[in-house]
């Protein structure tokens, strides 16, 4: 399988562990337990009795969660991408912003940035990649020990920006059990055709006595110019700029007709998106009972090209020469020709424990602590354009209930804050503060044959720019009701429903000017209000037959649902953009069906389905941008005990329902295959894995990219990667 999901996991296996949220909705890691054989890097996490080990915190099931997919094991080496938005597109529901190879966040039900939150072990990134689809996300894939794409109501308990959904990296910074062996290693390597990668990463835990250990990690990444079939630009836009070419040699500017023609014509290679990245951490746990303390820091390091618009010039500097006399149009347009890149660099440091407290009504405390110091540079060639300097800090502490008579649940709080500055030409946003605290709590109540499960989140926000003589404070308040049935057979069906609040971001209130990844002049709006939802989900997953099917369709009514619109007047030579307030109609269905064709004992054929499907419009029929169109994804693969050989096919159709500012994106079809090799025998820690993506070189774009028209996904792509954990 591509990827482990928690529903078809448990219709698979009776007797299996389940987890709601793993360390997601109560924000803590897995219990301290004992370190467990692994004889199965391709199913990490199942042990030899076939079960899945992972734990559950608070709550067993929680359908309120709605569905949750995990990349792990061989499934994480096979998704492998330097960025984790590109590494989820796969999974039912999810796309990625795929800006460049540099920069790409996720997409979940065609919600992103401000909508989406990316988590560490449960807690936030704390780094500027909400504000603008250029920035980068500060998480080391080369680390990462497994991924949860996490969707539906119930996932608003990480906070109000998680109304679309959340995805939570587990690493391993900091110890997450005692270890009864020397060490444990883990290391990942790899090499590709399209990107010119190189990589490589490594994590190492090594016991001090019998209730303490420590780890240390790290990766290298580099990359060159992407590979691309075909044209870099779209048919649209090469039109246009091969038309302006032609204005431009008609009035006798043969240089600017030729710089035109160059830029439509260039294929091959998307230059501006070569990438280097380096990550190291360091950390501890310290072990007692069922109790647990650790803390570890780490550095991020990334810089990362930054393809432009061809045609449209950049804007970086243009407010600095108000004023002044302009320099002759040949250095403007020498200075427009300039490479852009982004440096960005991370220090983070965290703190996790879990104090037993025994038989009582409560049965552990649960904290997690991030503090988080950014700084993100924008080059132009060499020279400092606009510098954003971020640091903030989340904490939640959890209150585990033990089980009655299978009523669980749990009850917690949480503080964030993010001060924000940004210095420079582009500086659009100004210097603010966000500071929020919220109390949550989820329970679990067994009603006969039916299943009830209650979630609920009040939130207060302060949003405060000084230099502006800003400030906004939101109280918020969301819940949600599930209610489910299983079959004897271990069918589960049911329906979730909630109430969704969400408060406007200080981007959305305080914009004010050029969005040059955005190619827009934003101006925020101070005066907008909460942004409410109500939403319906029915969802089926288990066993059917001997298929395992996990599908679900939601709905969800948005009351001043906030969004950019174009005005029709032009600043700075852009569009200029404000954020409106308005009805949206969302709905969706997403799923997969998983079919054992063939299945005797250490050979197995199964066949793969996957889709989904998002419309989304405001009240008047409007479609709103950047939404992913309808996708399958139809997959064959043989699994031995040595070799496991996969072929899938993914399709995308035509996204013709644009809002009226953007492009239309063609369907495409990718064709990709694997061969993953256990070369050890008895020992399947080590997997050597050979890819061939996009066989047949088909030139491809995401809807939801602001830069589809012009940063193509890649061409035909042969890697070679190795992972290994002793």
């Amino acid at each position: 399988m591509l990827y482990h999901s928690y529903e078809r996991s448990r219709a698979a296996t009776p007797a299996l562990s389940l987890f709601a949220l793993a360390a997601a909705l109560a924000a803590t890691p897995a219990m301290a337990q004992e370190e467990k054989p692994v004889d199965d890097l391709h199913h990490r996490g199942v042990n030899a009795a076939g079960e899945i080990v992972v734990s559950a915190i608070g709550v067993t099931q929680l359908d309120v969660l709605a569905g949750t997919s995990v990349l792990e094991g061989a499934e994480l080496q096979r998704s492998h991408e330097g960025q984790i938005g590109d590494m989820l597109t796969k999974v039912p529901g999810v796309s990625a912003t795929s800006f460049s190879p540099g920069a790409s966040r996720p997409v979940l039900r065609g919600f992103q940035g401000e909508r989406v939150r990316v988590l560490v072990d449960g807690i936030g990134t704390t780094d500027v990649s909400n504000t603008s689809a250029d920035h980068a996300t500060t998480i080391d894939p080369l680390t990462a020990e497994r991924i949860e794409v996490l969707r539906g109501p119930a996932v608003l308990l990480f906070g109000s920006q998680a109304i679309g959904g959340a995805v939570n990296v587990i690493d391993k910074r900091i110890p997450q059990r005692r270890m009864t062996e020397p060490f444990h290693l883990d290391m990942a390597g790899a090499l590709d055709t399209a990107f010119d990668l190189r990589e490589a990463g490594a994590s190492l835990d090594l016991p001090v006595g019998q209730s303490f250990v420590v780890h240390a990690s790290g990766g290298w990444r580099e990359t060159d110019d992407m590979r691309v079939p075909g044209f870099v630009v779209a048919e649209g836009l090469r039109a246009d700029l091969l038309a302006d070419a032609d204005e431009e040699e008609e009035e006798g500017e043969l240089d600017e007709a030729e710089e035109l023609r160059e830029a439509a014509n260039a294929r091959g290679t998307l230059a501006s998106s070569a990438t280097r990245t380096w990550s190291a951490n360091a950390g501890f746990a310290f072990f007692e009972g069922d109790s647990n303390l650790g803390a570890s820091i780490g550095w991020y390091d990334t810089r990362y090209g930054v393809p432009l618009r061809p045609g449209a010039g950049h804007h970086h500097g243009e407010e600095e020469h108000e004023g002044e006399e302009h320099e002759d149009e040949e250095h403007s347009e020498e200075d427009g020709e300039e490479s852009v890149s982004i440096a960005l660099e991370q220090f983070r440091a965290d703190l996790r424990g879990r104090l037993a407290l025994g038989d009582g009504f409560f049965e552990a405390l649960n904290t997690r602590v991030g503090y988080s110091d950014y700084t993100h540079t924008e080059f132009e060639g060499d020279e400092v354009g606009t510098v954003f300097d971020v640091k903030g800090m989340e904490a939640r502490a959890v209150l585990e209930q033990a089980n009655r008579d299978g009523w669980r649940g749990s009850i917690g709080l949480q503080y964030y804050y993010r001060d924000f500055d940004a210095n420079g030409a582009e500086a659009y946003v100004p210097k603010n503060r966000t500071d929020q605290f919220a109390v949550f709590g989820l329970q679990e109540i067994p009603l006969g044959a039916l299943q009830l499960e209650l979630a609920g989140r009040y939130e207060g926000t302060k949003v405060k720019s000084q230099p502006i003589a800003a400030s906004r404070s939101f109280d918020t308040f969301s819940g949600a009701v599930g209610l489910a049935h299983e079959t004897e057979k271990g069918l589960r069906f049911g329906v979730t429903g909630h109430r969704a609040e969400r408060a406007p971001s200080a981007e959305e209130l305080y914009s004010n000017g050029p969005h040059i990844a955005t190619q827009a002049f934003e101006v925020g709006n101070p005066g907008l209000t909460t942004e409410r939802a109500w939403g319906v989900e029915a969802f089926v997953r288990g066993r059917i037959g001997l298929a395992d099917v996990n599908i679900a369709v939601f709905r969800n009514w948005f009351d001043n649902f906030i969004y950019l619109d174009e005005t029709g007047e032009e600043e700075d030579e852009l569009p200029v953009f404000e954020y409106l307030q308005g009805d949206v109609d969302y709905m969706g269905v997403e799923g997969e069906i998983s079919v054992p064709i063939v299945d005797s004992g250490p050979f197995r054929l199964i066949a793969d389905l996957r889709g989904d499907y998002i419309k989304a419009e405001l009240a008047n029929g409007t479609p709103l941008p950047r939404i992913p169109p309808l996708r399958l994804l139809g997959a064959i693969e043989a699994q031995t005990e040595r070799f496991d050989v996969r072929g899938e096919v993914e399709w995308f159709d035509d996204q013709n329902r644009v809002a009226a500012f953007e492009t239309p994106t063609d369907g495409f079809t990718q064709v990709n295959a694997s061969i993953a090799w256990k070369p050890l025998r008895g020992d399947r820690n080590v997997t050597v894995l050979l890819q061939g993506n996009n066989l047949f070189d088909t030139t491809g774009r995401r809807h939801a990219s602001f830069t589809k028209d012009f940063v193509p996904l890649a061409g035909r792509n042969v890697r070679l990667s190795v992972r290994t954990s002793f």
